[in-house]
C-alpha cells in the first residue's frame, strides 16, 4: 500500500534556512518543455524512435528540469523519503548502520542509492510497458471509456461490480452504478485520466473491497472512505496510516470549508470519495504540472514556486514502475495502444552516459567488457531491458548486426550480456546468440592544437588522428592532469579554467595506446577592486590604497598609479597617497597589462587641522575620510560625539545615509557621515571643510544594527539580484581584505547574528 508523504524541513534558525535555500538555488533555472524526439538528448532518442516506429500516434515531450543529476539524487536520497518492501534483497535497501531494515512504515524500509539511480533514470523505462509512468494524465474523452476502466479493474472485486456502501449509522446503500461508472465520472470532473484513477485505486487499496480504507467499518470512522489513501501518512500506531487517511476523509484534517467543499469532504459515500479524491489528485498534482506518475513520485518540476523534492504522492520507489504495467495492460486489453498518447519525460543535466542497472541485477554476475559482437541468428535477436525473457523487449537487431558488449555474463544457467547498439540503445541479449568480432587494434594516437596557450574561459579543440584508420575500436579517453586549470570533454574540447599549465592525455580505451600535449591557460585582467572611491585628506596626511586585480588568478597582477597633479597629491609605486597642499587631484589606478582597465580616485586636500581643533578618541579608528571601530555600545550620536574633540573654530553635524540629521540616542550606521563646518555665526552659508563616512562591518542597510535584513541584502547582492552601493559593499567585506563581499562574509555575519563569533569592528 502506498501512502502520501509530505516532507517538510524544519530548522531552528530561519536565517540559516533562508541562506541555504537561496544558495542552493543559484544555478537552477525554470524547467521547460520541448515537443518532439529531436529535442531530447541523444541518449534518449533511439529508444523513443523505436517506440514511435511501433506506435506512430504516440508523441513525446522533453521536460528539461535544468537540475543536475547528482543534485537530484542527493535530495531524494534522504532517509524515509523513498521506500522498498523489507523483503527485498539488500541491493534495494539502505544498509547504513542504524538505518538498515528500520521500518519507516509497516513492512517498508528506506531504499538504497542504487535503487534511486535506477528508478529515477527515465532511460531505463523507455519501452512499450514502462513508458506509461510518463503518460500525460489529463482526462482525454477520446481514449477514456467505462469499458477500458473495466479492463483495468479485471481481476479485482471492483470488476463489473455494483457499488454498495455503509452509512455512518450502519445501514447499507446500494447504487445503480458500477465502480467503473463512478471512476469515469470522477475523471471527467477532476480532469484526470480515469484510467489513471482506476490504476491508482488498485495500487492503493489492492484488489479487495474489504480493505480498511474503503470498508466503511473501521471503529470510530464508520461510513468513511478513502480510495486513494490521501492523507494516509505513516504512523507507528496500529492502523496508524489507515486512521490518518480516514481522518482526512472525515474533515480534511481541519481544512477550511472552501477546501472541504472543493474536495467533496466528508467522503461519507463511495461516490464522493472516488470523485473528491480524484479532484484532490488533479488539483494537488496533475492540474499543477505533476501530470504523470513519475512526477507525482519524484517532485523534480518547479510547479510549486521553485520548491522541489517534497510534494510527492507516494513513498514506494518502484510505484511508477509497477503502476505503468497496470496502465499498459489496461490500454492493451482495451485495444487502445495505437491511439494518440503523449508522454512527458524528464531530462536532467550531467546524466551518466549509461544508465544505472536495476538492483535486482547482481553485478557479480558480470565482468566488464568492451568487445565488438554480432548477432549470430537467422533472422533477428531481441534486446531486452534486463537479463531474462521476463523483461520487456526494447528493440531487436538483425542477423550479423554489430554491437558493443559492455558487460559479459557469467551467471549460473542462461548467460546474458549487456550491450550497446550502434544507435546508443543499452540492453541485454542472450549470450548464446552473439559472437565476437575480430578487431584491428589502435597502434598510434597523434595530437595537435592550433595554439598551446589559450585564455581563461576560452574553448579550443584537440585534433586527434588514430592509426591505423581502420582500427575497429577507436573510442578514446581524454584526461586532464589538472582539472582546476584545464578541463577536456569526451569530444576533445578543452576549456580554460584558471591560469597554469596542464597536460592533456588522449588514450585508446581498447589497448591503452596514448599521446599527450601540454597546454597553458592564460588569465587576462578583467577589472580592479579598490577600497575607496574618493578621499578628503589634510595637508601632509598619507593614505594607502588597497587595490586588487580581478580575477584572483590573473597572470599579470602588477598595478600602476599616477596622479594628474603632483603639486596637490602625489602617489608612489605602492599606492601610498600623500597630500601636498589644498586643492583637488585625481589618482588613476590601472593594470600594467591593460591601461584601459582602470579606476579613478578623487582627492580633496584641505588645510591641516590641528589636534587642538579636531581629534578622535581611542574608540574611533580614522583612516582617510572613513571612520570604523564603532562597537555596538558606541553607535549612538551621543556616544560618538563623546569621542570627538572639536574646537570652537568648527561645528560638527552627523547625518544618516539619506542626509537626515541625527542626534541624541539616534544610531549611526554604514553610510552615516560626520561633517565638519567652519563655525561662522554671521555667515548663513555653511562651509563644509571635510566629512567622514562611517562604516559598521555587517550593517549593510545602514541602520546601525546587524541582523537578518543585512544578511539578506548582502546575499541578494552576491547573487546579482540587487545591487548595493560602494560603502555598503565595504561594510559587507567582513574580512577587511579590500575585495568584494563573498559567501565567506555571509557566514561571518551569520555567526555574529547567532552569537557564535562577534564581528570585530
Amino acid at each position: 500500500m502506498l501512502k502520501k508523504q509530505v516532507w517538510y524541513l524544519f530548522g531552528i534558525i530561519v536565517i540559516i534556512i533562508l541562506t541555504t535555500y537561496i544558495l542552493s538555488q543559484r544555478s537552477v533555472k525554470a524547467s521547460e518543455k520541448l515537443d518532439g524526439i529531436e529535442n531530447f538528448p541523444e541518449s534518449y532518442q533511439p529508444y523513443l524512435e523505436e517506440l514511435k516506429k511501433n506506435h506512430p500516434n504516440w508523441s513525446f515531450t522533453a521536460l528539461y528540469t535544468n537540475l543536475d543529476w547528482d543534485y537530484v539524487i542527493q535530495n531524494e536520497n534522504i532517509f524515509g523519503k523513498n521506500l522498498v518492501p523489507k523483503s527485498y534483497s539488500d541491493n534495494w535497501k539502505n544498509t547504513n548502520p542504524g538505518e538498515y531494515n528500520v521500518e519507516v512504515d509497516s513492512g517498508w524500509v528506506d531504499c538504497s542509492k542504487q535503487a534511486l539511480l535506477y528508478t529515477m533514470d527515465p532511460r531505463n523505462f523507455l519501452n512499450e510497458v514502462r513508458i506509461f509512468q510518463f503518460e500525460e494524465l489529463s482526462f482525454n474523452i477520446n481514449t477514456n471509456s467505462v469499458d477500458g476502466i473495466e479492463k483495468i479493474l479485471y481481476g479485482t472485486e471492483f470488476y463489473n461490480q455494483i457499488v454498495s456502501y455503509l452509512t455512518s449509522s450502519g445501514s447499507t446503500v446500494t447504487m445503480n452504478k458500477k465502480y467503473s461508472d463512478l471512476i469515469y465520472s470522477a475523471g471527467r470532473q477532476s480532469k484526470v485520466s480515469s484510467y489513471h484513477l482506476a490504476s491508482r485505486i488498485k495500487q492503493e487499496v489492492g484488489p479487495f473491497l474489504s480493505h480498511s480504507s474503503i470498508s466503511g467499518k473501521v471503529s470510530g470512522y464508520e461510513g468513511l472512505y478513502n480510495f486513494y489513501n490521501i492523507g494516509a501518512t505513516s504512523s507507528s500506531e496500529p492502523m496508524g496510516a489507515i486512521i490518518n487517511g480516514l481522518k482526512y476523509a472525515r474533515d480534511g484534517n481541519g481544512a477550511s470549508e472552501a477546501t472541504k467543499t472543493k474536495y467533496l469532504i466528508p467522503w461519507n459515500t463511495k461516490e464522493r470519495a472516488i470523485t473528491g479524491g480524484g479532484i484532490f489528485i488533479g488539483s494537488s498534482y496533475i492540474n499543477i504540472g505533476q501530470n504523470n506518475i513519475y512526477l507525482q513520485k519524484f517532485h523534480v518540476s518547479d510547479t510549486n514556486n521553485g520548491e522541489l523534492f517534497w510534494h510527492q504522492y507516494m513513498t514506494n520507489v518502484l510505484a511508477p514502475y509497477s503502476e505503468s504495467n497496470i496502465v499498459y495492460k489496461g490500454y492493451a486489453n482495451s485495444n487502445l495502444l495505437d491511439t494518440s498518447i503523449n508522454f512527458i519525460i524528464p531530462v536532467y543535466n550531467n546524466m551518466t552516459d549509461i544508465q544505472a542497472e536495476s538492483p535486482a541485477i547482481n553485478s557479480s554476475d558480470y565482468e566488464a567488457d568492451n568487445t565488438k559482437v554480432y548477432a549470430n541468428v537467422e533472422t533477428s535477436l531481441n534486446v531486452r531491458s534486463g537479463p531474462s525473457t521476463s523483461y520487456e523487449k526494447i528493440t531487436s537487431v538483425s542477423k550479423n548486426e554489430i554491437m558493443t558488449r559492455i558487460a559479459k555474463g557469467k551467471q549460473r544457467g542462461d548467460l546474458w550480456d549487456r550491450v550497446i547498439l550502434e544507435n546508443g540503445i543499452v540492453g541485454y541479449v542472450f549470450q548464446g546468440y552473439v559472437k565476437e568480432v575480430p578487431e584491428v587494434q589502435v597502434e598510434k594516437v597523434e595530437l595537435s592544437v592550433d595554439n598551446t596557450v589559450i585564455n581563461k574561459n576560452e574553448i579550443s579543440k584537440i585534433n586527434v588522428k588514430v592509426y591505423p584508420q581502420d582500427a575497429e575500436n577507436q573510442k578514446l579517453e581524454y584526461i586532464s592532469s589538472n582539472e582546476k586549470v584545464l578541463k577536456v570533454d569526451d569530444y576533445g574540447n578543452i576549456y580554460g579554467i584558471s591560469s597554469g599549465k596542464a597536460t592533456i592525455t588522449v588514450r585508446a580505451i581498447a589497448n591503452g595506446v596514448q599521446s599527450s600535449i601540454e597546454i597553458e591557460v592564460y588569465s587576462k585582467v578583467t577589472g580592479i577592486e579598490l577600497n575607496v572611491e574618493s578621499l578628503t585628506l589634510q595637508e601632509g596626511e598619507s593614505y594607502q590604497i588597497l587595490a586588487n586585480i580581478e580575477p584572483d588568478d590573473a597572470n599579470n597582477k602588477n598595478i600602476k598609479y599616477i596622479s594628474n597633479n603632483n603639486d596637490i597629491a602625489s602617489v608612489n609605486d605602492t599606492g601610498q597617497i600623500t597630500a601636498i597642499k589644498t586643492g583637488s587631484a585625481n589618482i588613476k589606478v590601472y593594470s600594467e597589462e591593460d591601461e584601459n582597465i582602470n579606476k579613478i580616485i578623487n582627492i580633496n586636500v584641505i588645510e591641516k587641522i590641528s589636534e587642538e581643533d579636531l581629534s578622535f578618541g581611542p574608540n574611533i579608528r580614522v583612516e582617510g575620510n572613513e571612520i570604523t571601530g564603532l562597537d555596538e555600545d558606541d553607535r549612538t550620536v551621543e556616544k560618538l560625539l563623546e569621542n570627538i574633540i572639536i574646537s570652537d573654530k568648527y561645528v560638527i553635524k552627523i547625518i544618516d545615509k539619506n542626509g537626515k540629521n541625527l542626534q541624541g540616542q539616534d544610531l549611526v550606521g554604514t553610510g552615516s557621515k560626520v561633517q565638519i563646518f567652519v563655525n561662522n555665526p554671521l555667515d548663513t552659508q555653511e562651509v563644509l571643510i571635510c566629512e567622514y563616512s562611517i562604516i559598521v562591518y555587517g550593517d549593510i542597510d545602514g541602520n546601525g544594527k546587524i541582523n537578518s535584513v543585512d544578511l539578506l541584502k548582502l546575499q541578494r547582492h552576491i547573487l546579482g539580484i540587487e545591487e548595493i552601493d560602494f560603502i555598503a559593499q565595504k561594510a559587507g567585506n567582513i574580512n577587511k581584505n579590500g575585495k568584494n563581499p563573498t559567501s565567506l562574509d555571509l557566514l561571518l555575519i551569520q555567526r555574529h547574528i547567532l552569537g557564535l563569533k562577534l564581528i570585530e569592528q
